[in-house]
């Protein structure tokens, strides 16, 4: 066997051969490795560090070359060239949509936007202060309960309607949670207006007959929900396709997309950033306090990759037309200050320490008005598409089971009980 993966046990002396396929090896291939009467060898990797969980064609990374592609595109050619729903379809489908697709699918999101009454009530029901992620994971698994032909996961049919029905009522979902913690009362999708443009009219109209965001932020916004659609088998990809492994619906397995993501490990990256760059005093001292570790350099790094992101390129250059709308944030020199020391700088640069996507996301959140809270929200409506298509490609992945990770027990063995009363 030519890629394979020689093995001694020290223990017995025993070889043995394990097939390597892509790179990997089957951690179930390690089982014949055992001692007489003992449970075979299991490997040992907290959070997944270097263990793939599945096979899957829709988004590629390189860390190492800061690389990125849904479907073999380049995220650069589609943020300059797509819309959303064009790669929400791509990475649904498998394949970018014809003029007449794109058309269809268009249409059908568009149709499913509004939300019944009831739900809008479940809404209402909440505290004035409730966080937004947290209501909008509610709603979502509130979902499952307004349509409950959504369990029948074995129909392709069924499946598509799901799916078009959560990307249409994400945005919905997230403008009336934004509007309840504002006090003022919902805004209906216009169904004249585009994915992008609807958003932000159900977010901002007032009391105008007719609300038309400005093109460019209309744009900027397109741009960040592209970046944001996907990006492989991340803490929240992993929590859908853990969930959706059991079988269950596509609103539930999402709202457990939407949970993961609510972590400030996670999704509130960005609002960390914000925190840290209103703090500097001077960037200089600063940076002396990162090396010296007491500041913590937040938007700087990232567990995949080890160069600079290719989002926060296209980010920072979509910061040019939104503040050519909204006048330059403050905090933009200090962030661009930041940036050019740390990458000048070899202690960051022996480290990897380039700029991600949460460093100059948040600035564009801010400068449309966005309070920190909701920054997390307008994460989770984009990606609502790559969470989808990960779990489609799980219910048609033969080798998927139900998650259920081994553990390696430390605590006490076979004790015997001992009555209350002589405790």
């Amino acid at each position: 066997m030519t890629d394979s993966l020689s093995i001694r046990d020290n223990r017995t002396g025993r070889d043995y051969e394990i097939a390597i396929t892509d790179g990997t090896i089957r951690a179930a291939d390690l089982k014949q490795i055992a001692l007489d009467g003992e449970p075979g060898l299991a490997t040992y990797d907290p959070g997944f560090v270097n263990t793939a969980s599945c096979r899957s064609a829709i988004t590629y990374i390189d860390g190492d070359a800061g690389v990125l592609e849904y479907r073999g595109y380049p995220i650069e050619q589609l943020a300059e060239s797509s819309s959303y729903l064009e790669v929400a379809y791509l990475l649904l489908n498998g394949e970018l949509p014809t003029s007449d697709e794109l058309a269809g699918w268009t249409h059908e999101v568009t149709h499913h936007t509004f939300l019944h009454e009831n739900l809008k009530q479940f809404i209402q029901g909440f505290r004035y202060d409730a966080h937004p992620m947290g209501m909008l994971m509610a709603s979502v698994s509130a979902l499952s309960t307004y349509y409950p032909d959504a369990r029948e996961i074995a129909d392709p049919e069924n499946r598509r309607l799901q799916i078009t029905r959560l990307v249409a009522k994400m945005p919905t979902l997230g403008a009336f949670a934004y509007r309840h913690g504002q006090g003022k009362p919902y805004v209906y999708p216009d169904n004249d207006l585009s994915y992008t443009a609807n958003f932000l009219a159900m977010l901002f109209k007032m009391s105008e007959q007719k609300y038309n965001a400005d093109e460019r932020l209309i744009k900027a916004l397109e741009v960040l929900f592209i970046l944001h659609a996907d990006h492989e088998q991340n803490c929240s990809t992993n929590a859908v396709r853990s969930v959706g492994s059991s079988q269950v619906d596509p609103y539930s397995a999402v709202a457990a997309g939407i949970g993961a993501l609510y972590g400030p490990l996670h999704g509130g990256a960005n609002e960390a950033v914000l925190k840290m760059l209103r703090r500097i005093g001077t960037v200089g001292e600063f940076i002396e306090g990162v090396k010296a570790g007491k500041e913590k350099l937040m938007g700087f790094g990232h567990r995949v990759y080890k160069n600079y992101d290719p989002r926060a390129t296209i980010i920072k250059k979509a910061c040019d037309d939104v503040f050519a709308v909204t006048g330059v944030n403050p905090l933009l020199k200090i962030a661009m200050e930041l940036e050019k020391i740390a990458l000048e700088d070899e202690y960051f640069i022996s480290r990897k320490l380039y700029p991600n996507v949460d460093f100059y996301s948040g600035l564009i959140y801010e400068a449309l008005q966005f309070p920190p809270e909701m920054f997390t929200v307008l994460f989770a409506i984009p990606r609502t598409s790559g969470w989808l298509a990960q779990w489609q490609e799980l219910l048609m992945d033969k080798d998927q089971k139900i998650a259920r990770p081994k553990q390696i027990y430390t605590g006490a063995r076979t004790r015997d009980f001992i009555p209350i009363e002589k405790r």
